[in-house]
């Protein structure tokens, strides 16, 4: 009879417990940096698979009314349909910068107040001036021309 409890407690078990929590408990046990797995590419080949944001630039006409945030000094936004964050510095500077979180990965909870922007899925901050060392939110190059501002990625 001993046996047989043993058997079962050792074949029943793990599928009763991930039945009961779901595949949250094998998520968090997950790094993050397994978004790639087996999409390796051997040396010297060219991933075509998805177009990178990195070798593009994007034009954004500031006078459509989905960017009215940026018109005034410190004004800001989430454009999310392009992974970024906008940043409204001055009459002449706009700053761009991916809203991929560098830390948890998470782009759609972002607030920004005193010269930080802040991760609302777990509260990392990350300053706004695209200078300094350590993990940082990457920045990207813009230039407004009139009320053109081109963002180089």
């Amino acid at each position: 009879m001993k046996n047989k409890r043993r058997y079962f407690l050792k074949t029943a078990c793990a599928p009763v417990v991930f039945s009961i929590f779901g595949i949250s408990i094998i998520e968090s046990c997950s790094s993050g940096d397994d978004d790639d797995l087996g999409t390796t590419p051997s040396p010297g080949s060219v991933d075509n698979s998805a177009e990178s944001d990195q070798d593009k630039s994007l034009s954004i006409d500031l006078t459509n009314s989905n960017f009215s945030d940026l018109g005034d000094v410190g004004g800001w936004m989430n454009y999310s349909e392009e992974k970024m964050l906008l940043l409204r510095i001055n009459t002449i500077e706009i700053r761009a910068f991916s809203n991929v979180c560098p830390h948890a990965g998470s782009n759609n909870q972002w607030s920004h107040s005193n010269s930080k922007f802040t991760c609302g899925n777990h509260n990392r901050s990350f300053n706004d001036d695209c200078s300094g060392s350590g993990l940082k939110l990457t920045c990207y190059s813009t230039m407004i021309e009139g009320n053109i501002l081109t963002v180089s990625r």
